[in-house]
């Protein structure tokens, strides 16, 4: 779906961007492996498109984000930082605090290649989100998607596995914009979340987020999530071919088959599921992968890592992020990541980091 660049946001100045027409940098998405923490460069592109139409040249925030278009031109993936980092410097540049929001309504079911597809014809509704949460990685291995059901409500959520990267509140609100067109490709157009939730500070205006979700927006969250009726996800996909659906499964499964296991990776989705869901144990990571817990501690130590390396990591990336992009309380903070209490919760962050919670915020938000 176009976005429409609200009048609010504008260039810095009013330097023009080159009269050259940008080298295209996107590709239909390949079968490859892409490595842990990188993201396919589809939205890198849709970066550029939006700070040209802003009369941006975009050469100077790639070179600050640390590459160029002729890297990018060369490149199938890019690391998720980066995209964070150069989403950010682009929402600064432009002035514009909802610009992960633009390039997120930019995504289309084709934009996503073969899962796209995939999911295009799939049975139902239901069946094309879990087909993008089990196979997302073709995409993105910086974040994963879920997808659960409480009774009569569902949620499809985005959860990146290192929340403290730079601008990880705009690839959160770039990534709900996409799933948000998704459901409206698979549902029609006029379709609309029940909620959002976006784990970032309310912006100065939120007109461009309930404008386009066309539903209440609940900043300052634990996650970023669409919240809908379960019954949608029974809802039949209009035009679903079932021949190339099952063509396209056994393409995506051929890659995933030959593809090394990474035991580190795995554990790191499933920490951060649970904590997502409040239930992180070592005995229930293990169950969920089919291994043994003392054969899961042989295969982490064999990669150099332990479980609660990995359950630290994960609980510490998500602390800060929600210290530095929302207002909740160190208590409610305490709760999402499982501590018993706010001061074991302020100890255990002293320990990872040299400071308390609360002077470590302090820090960002001056910033």
């Amino acid at each position: 779906m176009p976005s429409d660049v609200s009048s609010s946001c504008h260039g810095g100045g009013h330097k023009k961007p080159r009269s050259k027409i940008l080298p295209q940098i996107t590709r239909s998405f390949s079968i490859r492996s892409i490595p842990y923490n990188f993201v396919n460069v589809y939205s890198i592109q849709t970066v550029c498109d939006i700070l040209v139409e802003m009369g941006i040249d975009p050469d100077e925030i790639l070179e600050r984000a640390g590459t160029d278009m002729q890297m990018l031109d060369a490149a199938e993936t890019v690391s998720f930082a980066m995209l964070g980092r150069l989403t950010a410097l682009a929402a600064d540049q432009a002035r514009c605090a909802h610009f992960g929001l633009l390039v997120g309504q930019r995504t289309t079911l084709a934009s996503l290649g073969l899962l796209g597809t995939l999911m295009r014809h799939s049975e139902t509704v239901g069946d094309a989100l879990q087909a993008l949460a089990t196979h997302h990685d073709l995409l993105n291995r910086g974040a994963m998607i879920e997808l659960a059901v409480d009774g009569a409500v569902a949620t499809v959520s985005y959860a990146p596995y290192e929340p403290e990267t730079e601008g990880v509140a705009l690839h959160c609100e770039r990534a709900v914009a996409a799933l948000t067109n998704a459901l409206r490709s698979l549902c029609g157009a006029t379709w609309d979340p029940d909620e959002v939730l976006l784990p970032r500070l309310a912006p100065p205006d939120s007109a461009p987020y309930t404008g386009f979700f066309r539903a209440p927006v609940r900043f300052a969250q634990e996650f970023a999530a669409l919240v809908f009726p379960a019954r949608l996800l029974r809802r039949s996909i209009e035009g679903a071919n079932p021949l190339i659906r099952a063509s396209v499964e056994r393409r995506i499964r051929q890659f995933e088959s030959i593809v090394p296991s990474d035991v580190s990776d795995e554990v790191r989705r499933s920490v951060r599921s649970r904590i997502v869901q409040k239930r992180i144990e070592k005995d229930q990571v293990a169950q969920a992968l089919a291994i043994h817990q003392r054969t899961l501690g042989r295969r982490l130590k064999a990669e150099g890592t332990t479980f609660r390396c990995i359950a630290n990591q994960t609980r510490l990336g998500i602390a800060k992020q929600l210290l530095a992009d929302t207002k909740m309380g160190l208590a409610q903070i305490s709760s999402v990541l499982e501590f018993s209490e706010p001061a074991a919760f302020t100890h255990a962050f002293r320990r990872w980091t040299g400071m308390t919670p609360s002077a470590w915020r302090k820090e960002q938000w001056a910033k």
